[in-house]
């Protein structure tokens, strides 16, 4: 798709795009981020290779995204430990309506334990989400790793950290999103919190990426697609919140779809980033555009949403990327943000893939325009 010729613009309307731009640099969108969301345009993508490193380490692994008050993006590895002492990046960014210029890593910092000392090599710890905290800080996800040696179990966690790294507190999440046996109830192994979402009044949303053992079979076991839960981490008390019943895309020829990401557009509208991937063939990504209405059912009484009555997040299909979409080879894609503002006043998306520090992959950037309605 071409890019649409530069509009003109007054000198006053460039500085109201600018002040947008400001605006929207805040945790998960902004505040002006409740415009209608008709499409959005491909500008371009980079490519950083398996062989970077940064401070001595490989630099990949990245699952999350989020852009910081300054401009420039916080992105988080899901190294569990393996290559290095787990870990986020301060990131610059650097795209215009006309094209993707380059990513360059500006700074790397090691994760903290509440011990205050940095996490351990090991498994304990599966980084997934970063999205900045209405009060400067930094909420991070992690899905834990599910074992059967008692001393290798470690349960997911959502948390609040410094942007030094530090410990701050981890929010309280039900029992119910345990690992217990990964196989009659609780979380499924290597599925649970992949996402996060901070509205534009300052709450906190996470989802399992894909459904809980007593909510459903798995993706994989037939075509019916499954229900995760989004669920609303209350940001002042740390205790859990209502919970929303989200229908994932139906397995289909692209594959098993799970939930990678949510962003947040307004209070009650979300950008969920689904992926799916077939051996051979490659990932299809979709954006799906989501919504909690009035009459969605809160399910956080339900014990098993399997046979049960209740009214999902409303959803509708933003844009579907194949393997090879206008050019681009579509990866791990798990990383969602709001990017700035461009000169026609346009908001900016931009996703980023995990490159599973494979020689074969590489962490992949994409910047789209988002057009309005």
């Amino acid at each position: 798709m071409s890019n649409n010729p530069k509009a003109r613009r007054t000198a006053a309307s460039v500085i109201a795009a600018l002040s947008a731009a400001l605006a929207l640099a805040g945790c998960g969108g902004g505040g002006d981020a409740a415009e209608p969301i008709g499409s959005v345009r491909l500008i371009g993508s980079q490519s950083l290779s398996t062989d970077t490193t940064y401070n001595g380490l490989k630099f990949g692994g990245i699952s999350g995204l989020d852009r910081a008050p300054d401009g420039s993006y916080w992105a988080i590895s899901d190294d569990r430990g393996e290559q290095g002492t787990p870990r986020f990046y301060k990131l610059g960014i650097d795209f215009d309506g006309n094209g993707f210029k380059g990513v360059t890593i500006n700074s790397m910092v090691l994760l903290e334990g509440r011990d205050g000392q940095p996490m351990s090599r090991g498994r304990m710890v599966d980084p997934e989400s970063i999205r900045v905290a209405p009060n400067g800080n930094l909420f991070m996800s992690s899905e834990g790793n599910f074992s059967t040696t008692p001393s290798s179990l470690y349960q997911p966690f959502v948390r609040e950290i410094r942007t030094d790294g530090s410990y701050v507190r981890d929010f309280e999440i039900p029992a119910a999103f345990n690992y217990v046996d990964n196989s009659t109830t609780g979380g499924r192994s290597n599925a649970m919190f992949e996402s996060l979402a901070v509205t534009p009044d300052g709450r906190l949303f996470t989802a399992n990426e894909d459904s809980l053992i007593q909510d459903g079979t798995a993706a994989t076991q037939g075509d019916t697609g499954n229900v995760l839960r989004v669920m609303q981490l209350d940001v002042a008390t740390g205790k859990p919140g209502p919970q929303y019943a989200y229908p994932l895309s139906k397995t289909g020829p692209a594959g098993v779809y799970g939930l990678a990401e949510l962003l947040a557009v307004s209070n009650n509208e979300f950008l969920a980033l689904e992926r799916a991937y077939v051996g051979g063939v490659g990932n299809t990504i979709r954006i799906v555009k989501t919504r909690i209405d009035p009459d969605t059912t809160d399910v956080s009484g339900f014990k098993s949403l399997a046979g049960a009555s209740y009214q999902p997040m409303a959803r509708e299909v933003l844009l579907e990327m194949p393997p090879v979409y206008q050019g681009v080879k579509m990866d791990n894609v798990e990383g969602i943000t709001w990017g700035p503002r461009l000169l026609n006043g346009n908001r900016t998306l931009v996703l980023v893939a995990d490159n599973n520090f494979s020689a074969t992959q590489t962490s992949l950037f994409l910047a789209f325009e988002v057009l309005p309605k």
